[in-house]
């Protein structure tokens, strides 16, 4: 099977080189594991073994002793493994007051953020513990790039996008969409009617990349608006969906679009979940297509030393650019189109947006073009495959 290489391990080890701790988050199967194994630690614990995890469950301080007990056998701070934190939560306790004391150094994996995010003692880590998040498969980190309808209706989650029969590429994804709702969503009891969720789950990927509409959505499924919300938080805590915020800030135009937009993290989940085939509409691709974009647009931005934001930008009346990217007072607007000859005609909302907001210096169609063109002065048309070399140069 084919070796690739995760960008996310650069940021890994300079982190660790500087002596710190860190919490790798990322959905199921997005290969946090296998990056993990890379490093020899002194310990190693995988809580995802039943045994294990009761033996730590009913004897927290179990881990304090064992580090300290490495500490003074290897007369050095021991490097320290442990899988899936987030079904012990209660060790993050420990392991606060082993990093104080300079004890031990910490590589922590999880796969829900939920159990964490409502333990209070997570947020007394900041400086100590530093959050990094692993994703499916990204442009960046493959080599060879197959038909963009592969990543379109099968993903990029590793196993499934090196698995090269389609049957079993089906199959896998089946699966991951029963064990998100086993392991996920009943095994930790996080809602009472899981029917009403699983209709949820459903209508939740097809209106992935929409503007969300909790009201319709409650009238859809029968239930509360606030469980609607509720709902989402779930997907969001269990990293199964990913937040976008529009970009409301304007001199000129006071009603801008201020609903959040969701995308599901892998869009061969999204396809299963929506129980959709793979025979489906150019303009359904051209949608997906404009998903796949926003979704490589937010795993390029984690990957930056800087804080970068993914945001789109809507005024009801009309004009609307698919994706804007921010890093302080810089923007960059991106169109998505699903064409490969593309025309000013694509890029006019661009425009719009480059002549409303100065400190936009240019901007993006992204298309199937074989070969990048100037649309205007400010606006290039390029090929998805050049998207990551683009905003590289930004």
């Amino acid at each position: 099977m084919e070796f690739i290489h995760r960008l996310l391990k650069k940021r890994l080890e300079r982190t660790l080189r500087r002596g710190k701790s860190v919490l790798i988050l990322g959905p199921r199967q997005t290969g946090k594991t296998t990056l993990i194994k890379q490093y020899k630690a002194d310990l190693e614990i995988t809580l995802l073994i039943s045994k294990v995890r009761r033996q730590y469950e009913a004897d927290p301080d179990k881990l304090i002793r064992e580090v300290k007990t490495l500490n003074q056998t290897n007369h050095r701070i021991p490097l320290v493994i442990i899988d899936e934190i987030q079904k012990v939560p209660v060790l993050m306790d420990g392991i606060q007051y082993l990093i104080d004391e300079r004890l031990g150094q910490f590589i922590l994996t999880g796969s829900s953020a939920r159990k964490l995010r409502h333990n209070k003692n997570i947020n007394l880590l900041p400086g100590r513990l530093i959050p990094l998040h692993l994703d499916p498969f990204s442009l960046q980190e493959i080599k060879i790039i197959p038909p963009i309808e592969n990543f379109l209706l099968y993903g990029s989650l590793p196993a499934i996008f090196l698995e090269t029969n389609l049957s079993i590429k089906d199959e896998e994804l089946d699966s991951y969409v029963d064990l998100y709702l086993e392991d996920e969503v009943r095994a930790e009891a996080l809602v009472r009617d899981i029917g009403a969720f699983e209709n949820f789950l459903k209508l939740a990927s097809i209106e992935s990349g929409n503007l969300i509409n909790f009201d319709k959505i409650s009238q859809d499924i029968g239930v509360a608006r606030t469980t609607i919300v509720a709902y989402y938080q779930i997907l969001e805590d269990c990293l199964i969906a990913e937040r976008i915020e529009p970009y409301i800030k304007s001199k000129t135009r006071k009603k801008l679009i201020k609903s959040p937009k969701y995308l599901f993290f892998d869009l061969g989940l999204r396809r299963f979940a929506a129980e959709e085939q793979t025979s489906l509409p150019q303009k359904y691709l051209g949608n997906l297509f404009e998903q796949f974009i926003g979704l490589e647009l937010i795993r390029w931005a984690r990957l930056q030393d800087s804080k970068i934001n993914v945001h789109f930008w809507k005024d009801p009346s009309g004009p609307e650019v698919d994706w804007v990217l921010s890093h302080g007072d810089k923007l960059l607007p991106i169109e998505v189109k699903w064409t490969n000859t593309p025309s000013f005609r694509d890029a006019k909302h661009l425009e719009l947006f480059l002549n409303e907001y100065p400190k936009a210096n240019k901007g993006y169609v992204i298309c199937q073009t074989s070969n990048n063109q100037l649309l205007s002065k400010k606006i290039e048309a390029i090929s998805w495959k050049d998207l990551i070399k683009k905003i590289n140069d930004w």
